[in-house]
């Protein structure tokens, strides 16, 4: 349920909104898992391009007629009252005996077992419509899904492979002109009952004057921690809110932006972001646990993702620690438009994108 509380006439107070979850019926659950299976058969893989140009068309053909009107009210909705994510709660049932032990880092994944899933993760991005694209910020490419899956040597990093610490808010590649426009989240497991954590643009209200300084092109954001910005990137400047004034969409990351020692923000845009950080840090979400099946859809645009610390693989019952599967998340990033971005894609395939830092590509690809 999402509320805001009005002041007078003029001035909307800043709350918590909360993200929409939707609770799948058996009966859609069981569509969308027959339409990922026939679609398997049909295509082979979920990066099948006949299968990604088509997508939107097969979306409309085999989603419940209830999941496809929330997606495209979702992806057209950007007031007051969007939070900016939704939670399909049991969206499919997971064969946790198929996926067999987590490995032990990303790179070590078997995707063959994950394919049916990206098969349905691909047909809500479909529904928005969306088209799924692979970023060479992102594992050098890597592909339209990656397993995010938790890394013993890198469990101190601000990156998905990390644990130890709270991930800190932050929109997919802030770094980016083009980042995504919608992601999805899709738990494979979460037996450690690790909490996720949203942040929405929305949970401020109507934007203020004393925001309004984060509309101008003087903050600098550096590439995430899987990357290293170099010394003319790193004086490279953007805005950290855009797009309409009152109800701006945002750019922000808050652990490369303000707690990365190493990037030295102007006094006065340190101060900007000091101030919007403190109002922020008390709208965070953090009450949605994902279990097995969970598919988390975010608007990039409105929305920040992040997560709690968390042992990996330890679960903690009353007290008690138990050795436990580590989790494994699954992440699809979309594009509404090809055609916005195609400076920044490969020149045979349009849906990758080679941008490297605020406009600038990748060379030698």
């Amino acid at each position: 349920m999402n509320s805001l509380k009005i002041l007078d006439n003029d001035s909307i107070t800043a709350v918590k909104l909360l993200p929409r979850i939707i609770e799948l019926t058996a009966q859609e659950r069981r569509m969308i898992q027959d339409a990922a299976a026939h679609l398997q058969r049909k295509y082979g893989s979920y990066e099948n391009r006949d299968f990604i140009t088509h997508v939107h068309q097969l979306a409309s053909y085999f989603l419940p007629e209830r999941i496809l009107h929330i997606a495209a009210d979702f992806a057209s909705d950007f007031s007051i009252h969007q939070y900016g994510a939704l939670v399909f709660k049991g969206l499919m049932d997971i064969d946790q005996e198929s996926i067999g032990n987590t490995p032990p880092n990303w790179q070590s994944a078997d995707y063959s077992k994950f394919n049916i899933y990206g098969f349905a993760c691909a047909l809500i991005h479909g529904a928005l419509p969306s088209k799924p694209v692979q970023y060479y910020s992102q594992r050098k490419g890597g592909g339209l899904m990656h397993a995010i899956i938790p890394d013993e040597k890198m469990r101190e990093t601000q990156t998905g492979s990390g644990s130890s610490t709270d991930l800190y808010v932050h929109t997919e590649d802030a770094f980016l002109k083009h980042q995504a426009d919608f992601l999805s989240f899709m738990y494979i497991r979460n037996e450690e009952q690790v909490p996720s954590t949203l942040y929405s643009i929305r949970s401020h209200g109507a934007i203020g004057e004393n925001f309004r300084p984060l509309f101008e092109r003087m903050y600098k954001i550096p590439k995430d921690a899987n990357l290293e910005t170099g010394m003319e990137e790193e004086e490279k400047l953007d805005a950290v809110l855009y797009g309409n004034y009152e109800l701006p969409f945002m750019r922000f990351d808050a652990a490369e932006q303000l707690f990365n020692p190493s990037i030295k923000q102007t006094d006065d845009a340190h101060s900007h972001l000091t101030e919007f950080w403190e109002e922020a840090r008390d709208l965070i979400y953090s009450g949605f646990t994902p279990q097995a099946g969970d598919v988390i859809l975010v608007n990039n645009h409105l929305c920040a993702h992040g997560r709690s610390a968390f042992r990996a693989g330890v679960r903690n019952i009353d007290g008690v620690e138990h050795e436990c599967q580590r989790r494994i998340m699954l992440r699809m990033m979309s594009k509404v438009s090809l055609m916005e971005m195609r400076a920044h894609t490969l020149t045979e395939d349009p849906f990758f994108v080679i941008e490297e830092h605020l406009g600038k590509n990748f060379e030698n690809i």
